[in-house]
């Protein structure tokens, strides 16, 4: 019988596809924290536009970003069928452990074989984004969520100095 060693890499990644604005997000499934259906958000006068606005989320008041909007992808406004993901922050600043992205209806999970994951090599990949992807004939974008964050501290930062 033959059983796979313990250090045998994995096959099978478990991920979220994302819809936003002419575009797919890929993300591992442990940095999803929860789905929510659109609200507007409160505005951050002096936010760029792809910065929506805050969200209030468990007793935090989160950034809602149009991650379409930040790379130079589409335009994007919530709207009806749109949902709000809430992701957890990688960054491990306490103050700002979660952020919110804004998609183009419910998120699906995926399971991704990692032999059929095709990674492009691509100089030109919008900000944000750290690779691109296909998975059979659909394009993905694997978004760099510690420049994400980065782009929104720096937002904020901005905001509040004008």
């Amino acid at each position: 019988m033959n059983t796979p060693s313990p250090n045998a890499a994995p096959t099978d990644i478990r991920g979220v596809l994302i819809a936003i604005a002419r575009a797919r997000l890929l993300l591992p499934n442990a940095t999803i924290a929860e789905v929510l259906s659109f609200a507007p958000p409160s505005p951050v006068e002096g936010a760029p536009d792809w910065l929506l606005g805050r969200i209030r989320w468990r007793g935090w008041e989160l950034p809602l970003i149009a991650f379409s909007q930040m790379a130079d992808i589409a335009p994007e406004a919530g709207g009806l069928g749109s949902k709000v993901v809430v992701l957890k922050a990688l960054g491990g600043d306490a103050k700002a452990p979660y952020f919110a992205i804004l998609t183009q209806g419910f998120p699906r999970l995926v399971t991704v074989a990692t032999d059929r994951l095709l990674h492009e090599p691509d100089e030109q990949l919008p900000r944000g984004v750290h690779a691109r992807v296909w998975l059979n004939e659909d394009e993905a974008f694997i978004p760099d969520l510690e420049a994400v964050q980065a782009l929104i501290g720096n937002a904020l930062a901005q905001a509040q100095a004008a």
